[in-house]
């Protein structure tokens, strides 16, 4: 039997065929406006690619046990029903059912993010892990909590909101509305404002030369190249940005003392140049960190494939 797993995104919908061994082996894909802006729209766009997907692999829908979905907002994963979404009109929107008119396959849905978390926990990073805590750092701070190989998300579905933990009190304004989430210091949004406003004060910083002379093209990847080249303003932005994320992640560590925390999104994509301070930072900060065995701080391994994985593991 296969499975496939959907994550729903306000660009495009991608879809992917996993097999038993948890293995993407087809992937389909679709402008998510392609249809129309309405829920039903989007809902089409998501239910025809997938059942275009089983006719791709030659399949039928009694080789498919399940179609999950990865939704970017809140939903009720027992009824199948959309809470909120952020970027896609499908609030309060029966999503499983609209499916059901369609095929006799059974629907899963969760958050996108936790549908990412519970891809690496189980076949990613975090595999043979009881318990592990994704971060994905981005434009905010998203993320999961996975306990026992299964998505904790509360009471109510909408748990699990890594980003916005205040470390700040009174600080930065984040999206959510609050001040000082963890998000507003350590998403790959708050390296690049930092470094902005650094290279604002230190033009003679390599940040700016890295991006070709404009400010406003410095990245993540800059900041980090111009540490690596020993430019002391670019030193100063990372330790800062460091000792900001393992603010949150200590804090997260106290609370759950999960085997395995993941860091995934483009600022882990400096591995070993991140992890080995940042495992440091964060030791000096956690509760009983004398105590053995820790836990592991890795990057995760799936990458955009993860939410995929992760809904159609659902269940």
């Amino acid at each position: 039997m296969y499975r496939i797993g959907i994550d729903l995104g306000g660009i495009n919908v991608a879809c992917g065929l996993v097999t038993d061994g948890e293995k993407i082996i087809l992937k389909k894909s679709r402008p998510t406006w392609s249809k129309g802006k309405k829920a039903t729209d989007v809902a089409a766009v998501m239910c025809e690619t997938a059942l275009d997907l089983i006719k791709d692999a030659g399949l039928t829908e009694d080789d498919i046990s399940l179609i999950g979905i990865g939704i970017p907002g809140a939903v009720d994963r027992n009824r199948g029903f959309v809470i909120r979404t952020a970027n896609v009109p499908l609030d309060g929107f029966d999503l499983a059912g609209f499916f059901k008119q369609y095929t006799k396959i059974p629907i899963k849905l969760d958050n996108d993010a936790n549908c990412a978390a519970l891809g690496e926990a189980l076949v990613g990073a975090g595999r043979g892990k009881s318990s592990s805590l994704t971060f994905t750092l981005g434009t905010g701070v998203g993320g999961g909590i996975i306990i026992d190989g299964k998505i904790y998300s509360g009471f109510n579905h909408a748990g699990g909101e890594v980003g916005h933990m205040v470390t700040h009190v009174g600080g930065r304004k984040c999206g959510c509305g609050r001040r000082g989430c963890f998000e507003a210091y350590a998403s790959a949004t708050a390296i690049i404002h930092d470094a902005k406003n650094a290279a604002k004060k230190h033009p003679e910083t390599k940040m700016i030369e890295l991006a070709g002379g404009d400010i406003n093209r410095i990245s993540g990847r800059t900041v980090f190249d111009a540490k690596d080249l020993g430019d002391v303003t670019a030193i100063g932005v990372v330790n800062n940005y460091i000792k900001e994320l393992s603010e949150g992640i200590a804090n997260y560590i106290n609370i759950f003392q999960p085997e395995t925390i993941i860091l995934g999104g483009g600022i882990s994509n400096q591995k070993e140049k991140l992890l080995v301070p940042l495992r440091k930072a964060v030791f000096e900060k956690t509760y009983g960190a004398n105590l053995l065995p820790r836990t592991e701080i890795v990057c995760a391994t799936l990458g955009n494939d993860a939410g995929i994985i992760g809904a159609a593991l659902l269940g």
